[in-house]
C-alpha cells in the first residue's frame, strides 16, 4: 500500500513538473498571443529579409503581438506578413512599421512607431498597411564595395592626370618659359612705373599751363553758353519774322517753280529761245557781232572804226552788216 501511495506521489511531483515546465515554454516562447484575444493586421512589404513567422510584434519596445504566418504574392513582387495583434492594443492609421533587427544578429520583429495625429482612426482587423523593406547589409556592403570601387578608379585618373601635367605641363621647356614670361612682365610693369612716373612729372611741371588751358575752356564754354543764349532769346525775338520770312521762301520757290514750269512749255522770251531754234541761232548771231564790235573797239577805238576804209560793195544778199566782213582795216 506504501508502494502505491509513493508511485502517485511520484507521478504528482513529475506532472508539476511537466506542467511548470510547459510554463516556462511557453512563458519564454514568442508566441505570446498564443492565450490572449488577437484581431489580424496585413503587412504588406517588398522584402521582408528573412524574418520568420512567430517574430514579435513590438511598440515602443513592448510586445503586443507576433507574426503568425508569411504570404508571397502571386507576381513574387510583394509579401505580406500576417499579424496577430492582442486585442487591447490598437494601432492609428497613421503609425509605421519597420523591420527591425535585435542588435547586430539578433532576431528580427516588427517595430510599430506610432503617428503623431491624435484624431487619426484606428486600424480596424483586416486592415492592410505598409512596411519598408529592413536594412540590407549585405546589399550596403556591394554598394559601399562599389562605392569604394568607383573612388579607386577616380584616385587612379586622378593620378594619370597629375602625371600628365607634370609631363606636359611641369617640364623643364614649359617652366623655363614661365620664368622667361615673368620676367618679361616684370620689365614691362618696371617700364609702365617708369612712364606711369613721366607722365606724373610732366603733369606737375606744366600744371600752371594745364590750369590755364582748363581756365580757358571754361571761359569758352561759358561763352558757348551765352552766346546760345542770345541765339535762343533772338529766335525767341523774331519768331514771328523767320516764320514770315520762310513763308516768303516757300512763296519764291513756288515761283521759281512756276518760272522753270514756263520754261519748260516754250512760254515767254526765255521758253521761246529754248524752243525756237531759229531765234536762238539769231541770237547767237547777234552776240558774235557784238562780240566782233566790242573786240574792235578794243583795237582800233571808236574813230578808227569810223574813219576806216569801207570795202567795195558786192552783190552779195543783205545781212548783218557786222557778221559777214571780218576785215580789219590796214
Amino acid at each position: 500500500m506504501s508502494q502505491t501511495r509513493l508511485e502517485i506521489k511520484v507521478g504528482l511531483f513529475v506532472l508539476v513538473g511537466l506542467l511548470l515546465l510547459a510554463g516556462l515554454l511557453i512563458s519564454f516562447s514568442k508566441g505570446t498571443t498564443r492565450f490572449s484575444r488577437t484581431y489580424e493586421l496585413y503587412l504588406d512589404t517588398t522584402d521582408v529579409g528573412g524574418i520568420k513567422p512567430g517574430a514579435g510584434v513590438l511598440m515602443a519596445g513592448y510586445p503586443i503581438g507576433d507574426v503568425k504566418r508569411l504570404m508571397l504574392s502571386t507576381n513574387g513582387e510583394t509579401v505580406t506578413l500576417l499579424l496577430n495583434i492582442k486585442q487591447q492594443h490598437r494601432i492609428r492609421a497613421d503609425a509605421l512599421f519597420v523591420l527591425e533587427q535585435s542588435g547586430f544578429l539578433g532576431d528580427q520583429f516588427v517595430a510599430v512607431y506610432p503617428g503623431t495625429n491624435p484624431s487619426a482612426a484606428y486600424l480596424e482587423p483586416g486592415a492592410h498597411a505598409v512596411c519598408p523593406p529592413p536594412f540590407n547589409l549585405q546589399q550596403t556592403a556591394r554598394d559601399a564595395s562599389g562605392f569604394i570601387r568607383r573612388i579607386d578608379e577616380t584616385a587612379q585618373k586622378l593620378n594619370a592626370t597629375i602625371a600628365d601635367v607634370r609631363t606636359y605641363v611641369l617640364n623643364r621647356e614649359t617652366l623655363t618659359n614661365l620664368a622667361v614670361t615673368a620676367a618679361n612682365m616684370r620689365d614691362v610693369s618696371e617700364r609702365a612705373l617708369v612712364t606711369v612716373d613721366g607722365i606724373q612729372a610732366l603733369v606737375e611741371t606744366n600744371r600752371p599751363a594745364v590750369g590755364g588751358i582748363l581756365g580757358k575752356l571754361g571761359e569758352f564754354s561759358e561763352q558757348l553758353n551765352q552766346f546760345a543764349a542770345a541765339l535762343n532769346e533772338v529766335l525767341d525775338t523774331n519768331r514771328t519774322e523767320i516764320s514770315t520770312a520762310v513763308k516768303n521762301i516757300e512763296s519764291a520757290s513756288e515761283v521759281l517753280n512756276s518760272l522753270l514750269g514756263d520754261l519748260e512749255s516754250g512760254k515767254g522770251l526765255a521758253g521761246t529761245v529754248l524752243r525756237d531754234d531759229e531765234f536762238a541761232a539769231s541770237v547767237a548771231t547777234i552776240t558774235d557781232n557784238l562780240s566782233v564790235t566790242t573786240s574792235n573797239l578794243n583795237r582800233l577805238g571808236l574813230w578808227g572804226i569810223l574813219w576806216s576804209k569801207k570795202p567795195p560793195a558786192t552783190n552779195a544778199p543783205a545781212g548783218p552788216r557786222l557778221h559777214s566782213p571780218r576785215a580789219t582795216p590796214d
